[in-house]
């Protein structure tokens, strides 16, 4: 008889307000929230204390709302590389139990902790021991669900916040998770939800009940996932190198000020498309797809992409791509965001250009002056070398500037360099 796993999902609660207040001490217990920068339109909640979410504050929140929500709110601007120190510190801890961690953002990751007795402790008790290491050591605060299969622990450890711990077991889930609402399951948004409820389907039970066939047919292998999950099956294992998957590589930006000018927007858009081409250059990888993203001043969102015939790095390449996408997609009203990602990535070595037996020879000083371009703005910053094009009332630089400032992918960045492996993203709660 197989033994039956035990798999943790360690979730810190609300990590960029606890990160904050462990490192001032004189922020615990009050209503706090990490905003950027409200002078430049980036006063938008990132996350909040769970005393500021008890009078109504929470992402994505614009910061006027939140203030008024909360008179006396205390705002800190994000600093990343405080995040990221304190996520390093936090999975050292969970690794000095098992090797069997699987980190999935910047604040949380699974632990397969089946076969691991610690001082003759092991489950439930384990839990609560790491739970009160993390606090000892960091005063940081953490939800752990304990559940015999990934997506059961990621349900229960949202069970419980702050310092909560959850024992979910499959036989639990009609009583448990079956009445919840459909959009309350992990790995269904509000769109799939919305779908989901013109097919008649509006609760996990329904979910469950469903005719998978029907469901894969609606939804492709999404559909037979979300009828295994309602179920309570799920076979994934805690798998510890699955951190160095990364299916995509974007940047984004928030703009000064809401613009409908279009020399403005294709500079910022050549600005994304440089430092995206240059981490994708970094990580050895091309892009065989690039999404535009466009949020427009009353925060409506939209992205579009576009398939390649084949995967590209540089900058021109990519720049082209986002500029076609807006010229084809964009309304004419204002723009707040602007966003380019590259996606469908493919390891260098692995990609193929077709060989233009006329512009070969401008292709390879293209992509020699591209490298010594990125070597240059990778040592003095992101306002060395700008075009003509790049440069308007407002530089480069401060266009892009300090990554700590902007909603830029942390993905899969955050424990880059340490405890031996390269094992960025908000948190929710």
């Amino acid at each position: 008889m197989t033994k039956s796993r035990i798999i943790f999902h360690v979730d810190m609660n609300s990590f960029y307000a606890s990160v904050e207040a462990a490192y001032d001490p004189s922020l615990r217990g009050k209503p706090l929230a990490i905003a950027g920068n409200a002078k430049e339109r980036r006063g938008i909640v990132v996350t909040a204390s769970y005393e500021a979410r008890a009078k109504g504050v929470k992402p994505p929140m614009p910061l006027w709302e939140a203030e008024k929500a909360c008179p006396g709110l205390l705002v800190r601007p994000p600093d990343f590389d405080r995040y990221r120190t304190m996520s390093r510190k936090m999975f050292e801890i969970l690794y000095s139990y098992t090797p069997l961690v699987e980190p999935v953002s910047i604040d949380e990751g699974y632990m397969d902790v089946t076969n691991v007795h610690f001082e003759g402790t092991h489950g439930l008790e384990l839990a609560k021991i790491i739970q009160d290491h993390i606090y000892h050591d960091l005063h940081l605060p953490s939800s752990i669900g304990v559940a015999p299969n990934k997506f059961l622990a990621k349900m229960a450890s949202d069970m419980k916040k702050p310092m909560g711990i959850t024992v979910l077991r499959k036989r639990e889930v009609p009583d448990i998770l079956w009445p919840l609402r459909a959009v309350e399951m992990h790995g269904v948004g509000e769109k799939t939800a919305d779908k989901l409820s013109r097919l008649g389907l509006f609760t996990i039970e329904d979910l469950a009940k469903a005719d998978p066939f029907f469901l894969t047919e609606k939804f492709g292998v999404a559909g037979k996932r979300m009828h295994e999950k309602a179920n309570g099956i799920d076979f994934r294992p805690v798998d510890p190198e699955s951190i160095h998957d990364f299916k995509s590589i974007g940047n984004s930006t928030t703009l000064p000020k809401d613009t409908a000018n279009r020399q403005d927007i294709t500079r910022i858009l050549r600005n994304l498309s440089d430092s995206v081409s240059r981490r994708l250059k970094k990580k050895d990888v091309y892009a065989g797809n690039i999404q535009l993203t466009i949020r427009y001043h009353d925060r409506k969102t939209i992205t579009r992409s576009k398939k390649l015939s084949y995967p590209v790095d540089g900058t021109d390449d990519i720049y082209d791509q986002a500029k076609q996408l807006f010229h084809d997609y964009w309304n004419g009203r204002s723009v707040r965001l602007l966003g380019v990602t590259g996606m469908d990535l493919v390891e260098k070595g692995h990609a193929v250009k077709p060989l233009d037996l006329f512009n070969y020879e401008e292709d390879v000083k293209k992509e020699r002056l591209q490298s010594m371009i990125g070597e240059i703005r990778g040592k003095f910053g992101e306002h060395a070398l700008l075009r003509g094009t790049q440069i308007g009332d407002e530089t480069a630089s401060d266009q892009l500037r300090d990554q700590k400032g902007r909603g830029t992918s942390l993905e899969k960045d955050f424990l880059r360099g340490t405890i031996g492996k390269d094992v960025e993203d908000d948190d929710e709660e």
